[in-house]
């Protein structure tokens, strides 16, 4: 809290400073504290920055945002102008309460820049109706199951161009966005059903619909995100037009489908703000539009509850089956309504509300359905409302029969434990199911059917779904193809064999195959390779592997293994898809790649790479100038001898700073190549007494060799 008293009694100077500074000058200043921004204490010093420009006005904050993103090269400058217009002012109003050094603060930096530590989850008692009765999972009921379709994150780009470049320079391609893109200019041109590199045009959506319709399955889940990746473009006329093509296929092919909202499927999207915000920045729009939709699948009024801010509840027709549908975006990290002082416990109070429908699920012996779009394990969850939540799913997990959602489009599952100190196959408790995406920007498009007991609604079994939407010899529509089947791809590896279609894919079940993926690597390396349909599978070796297995085992996200990485590190466990930092290249898990949050990523990466190369270029000029002003022809001789040494025997540090260690060694001969880059900096300090930018460049960029 020291930084914030700090700041606090510097504010009414620095407010009085920042009001006599142009634009020009404040994008300079924060694209400078970017570059200096190496730890959590420094992210704060960048807040305060960005605090001082919110003071200053909206538009003010929005031009100097949109400086800086031009200049980081993080987007083309259209990129940055629309994102930063769009979602501007929402930044506005969580800079303007934002209070650096808090947890909010530091959530912020932890979440969206990477610099510092998650804050410990702020205990918060769920309190019940009523105590939790000595219930357990019921058995099946051996009649024969029912199918379920599940499929999700569709992204369908109404301004797909067959033909036009598939290797453009924005989030998406597939549009002729200059000349040189359109159709016939480009010698990467777009196919008719999509490319990985783009939103999925409307015919592929059509062609998986009807191949739904084929299998005719007893009802659908959607778990969200409607529009396409365009969030620089979109604005609520594109909003509503994709919703009412996406929906208005379904009616047309499918038959009764329950779905959520996806973080998408408003514009600007991600900002759903709770009702304590002002009510200007509501997308009431949306809420309306998806309950007008929602109700004409489904037939039950109940789900009209959704136009309030995005959940409802419906018990199936016919059935003891209570499927809830809840808005998962209250707890996004990209949300930045969310950022509140302090953050809001139970936004909405849609907790509460869940309590209340869980509980008459469980009064009226009914099973529950949970559906919604971001996974609550996933690092982008709020890990406090991860564990507020999985309070409620231990408290009625015999009630609970399955968890469904989508987001990351890739596939994957989470498990809940009564105890997460001692994870086992009788301490799961619940299993969450995340779907892979139709979009084929993370593989193949797919879908799921489920097989489920018509009585207990637990789940017997699932095969996934794909298209090769590139095949060279595909000449009609693409053929959707059994991908695999958890029983018989996962069943069949454990001991003993679980292959009988009578048992039911319980939480056990999937801590089992979690434990046989960790006796068996090739069980995981299976998994990896179906989490994004064989597609760009990157390697997990060792703690990776480890890492993504805990991960399987944490839908309270605190337990899930996610660790920042110093510096700016934006990856998702180690190996799990995300890019390492790379000298040009940045990317972000799926879904997340788009809009403001993650283009302050972007910004960072940027900021990371300029300072690593002002290092390199200060600390070498720096030392060849105490060289050439050295006094004694025996100085000067020994740099030569030094220099050619290290450059010979390629001492340098990973950032390929030539000849560090051997200039290391000529001002400070004390030190070690065994030296710590701590030991070297403490015998190096007195060098750089007179240029502490460098010493402080030299501390951030020295790398171990």
């Amino acid at each position: 809290m020291k930084l914030a008293v700090l700041l606090v009694a510097l504010a009414p100077v620095a407010t009085t400073a920042a009001q006599h500074k142009s634009a020009d000058d404040w994008i300079t200043t924060i694209w400078d504290d970017f570059k200096n921004a190496v730890d959590c204490f420094s992210c704060q010093a960048l807040l305060g920055g960005l605090k001082l420009v919110s003071g200053l006005g909206e538009s003010f904050m929005e031009d100097v945002i949109t400086g800086v993103c031009s200049i980081s090269g993080a987007e083309d400058s259209d990129v940055c102008a629309g994102v930063i217009a769009n979602e501007g002012p929402a930044v506005y109003y969580s800079l303007k309460n934002l209070k650096p050094g808090s947890h909010t603060a530091k959530t912020f930096c932890a979440s969206l820049v990477g610099l510092c530590e998650f804050p410990k989850v702020r205990p918060y008692e769920i309190s019940f109706p009523s105590p939790k009765p000595p219930t357990t999972r019921p058995l099946p009921s051996d009649k024969a199951p029912i199918k379920v379709v599940h499929f999700s994150d569709t992204h369908v780009d109404l301004s797909y161009e067959e033909g036009s470049n598939y290797d453009c320079s924005k989030p998406i391609c597939c549009r002729a966005y200059t000349e040189k893109d359109a159709p016939g200019n480009t010698t990467s041109p777009c196919g008719p059903w999509g490319n990985s590199k783009c939103d999925p045009p409307h015919r592929l959506q059509e062609s998986m619909m009807a191949a739904i319709a084929h299998i005719n399955p007893a009802f659908s889940i959607y778990t969200g995100d409607v529009v396409a990746h365009d969030v620089w473009l979109v604005n609520k006329t594109e909003v509503l037009q994709d919703l009412n093509a996406t929906y208005s296929s379904m009616e047309n092919n499918l038959g009764l489908v329950y779905a959520a909202l996806g973080n998408h499927d408003a514009a600007p999207l991600n900002l759903f703000p709770s009702d304590k915000i002002p009510s200007e920045y509501n997308p009431q729009w949306a809420y309306d539009a998806l309950a007008e939709d929602w109700l004409t699948l489904t037939g039950i009024p109940s789900v009209q509850k959704a136009s309030e801010y995005g959940s409802y509840s419906a018990v199936h027709p016919d059935s003891k089956l209570r499927i809830i549908s809840y808005n998962s975006i209250f707890y996004y990290k990209y949300n930045f309504f969310s950022y509140t002082e302090p953050m809001e416990f139970d936004p909405n109070n849609q907790l509460d509300w869940l309590i209340a429908q869980l509980q008459e699920a469980e009064d009226a012996k009914q099973r529950v359905w949970l559906i919604s779009h971001i996974p609550t394990g996933n690092s982008d969850h709020f890990r406090d409302h991860s564990h507020y939540f999985d309070q409620i799913i231990q408290r009625y997990d015999a009630t609970i029969a399955a968890l469904f959602f989508g987001h990351t489009h890739t596939d994957e599952f989470q498990l809940s434990y009564s105890n997460y100190k001692d994870r086992s196959w009788d301490t799961a408790t619940a299993m969450g199911y995340v779907a892979p995406s139709m979009t084929p920007t993370s593989g193949p498009p797919s879908f799921r059917v489920y097989e489920i007991d018509p009585v207990t609604f637990g789940v017997m079994d699932f095969t996934q779904y794909i298209a090769n939407i590139t095949d060279p010899s595909l000449q009609t529509e693409p053929e959707w193809k059994p991908y695999y089947s958890a029983k018989a791809d996962y069943g069949s590896k454990l001991s003993p064999a679980v292959k009988d279609a009578g048992i039911e894919l319980t939480p056990a079940f999937w801590h089992n195959v979690t434990v046989a993926m960790e006796k068996d690597t090739s069980v995981f390396q299976d998994f990896w390779s179906r989490r994004t349909r064989g597609f760009n599978v990157p390697a997990c070796t060792g703690d990776c592997i480890s890492n993504e297995i805990c991960a399987l085992r944490g839908a309270d996200a605190q337990y899930s293994c996610y660790k920042q990485a110093p510096g700016f590190s934006f990856e998702k466990r180690d190996g799990s898809g995300v890019s390492h930092l790379s000298e040009e290249s940045f990317q972000q898990p799926e879904c997340n790649h788009a809009g403001m949050a993650p283009l302050f990523a972007k910004i960072s990466h940027r900021a990371k790479l300029a300072r690593e190369r002002g290092s390199r270029a200060c600390i070498n000029s720096r030392l060849l100038e105490y060289a050439n002003h050295a006094n004694s022809y025996a100085y000067r001789r020994r740099w030569s001898t030094v220099t050619k040494i290290s450059s010979s025997n390629g001492l340098r540090g990973k950032g390929q700073m030539l000849d560090l260690r051997g200039n290391i060694h000529f001002f400070a001969p004390k030190a070690r190549r065994s030296d710590t880059s701590d030991r070297l900096m403490t015998r190096l300090s007195h060098l750089f007494s007179a240029e502490q930018s460098c010493f402080t460049l030299l501390q951030t960029g020295l790398s171990e060799p």
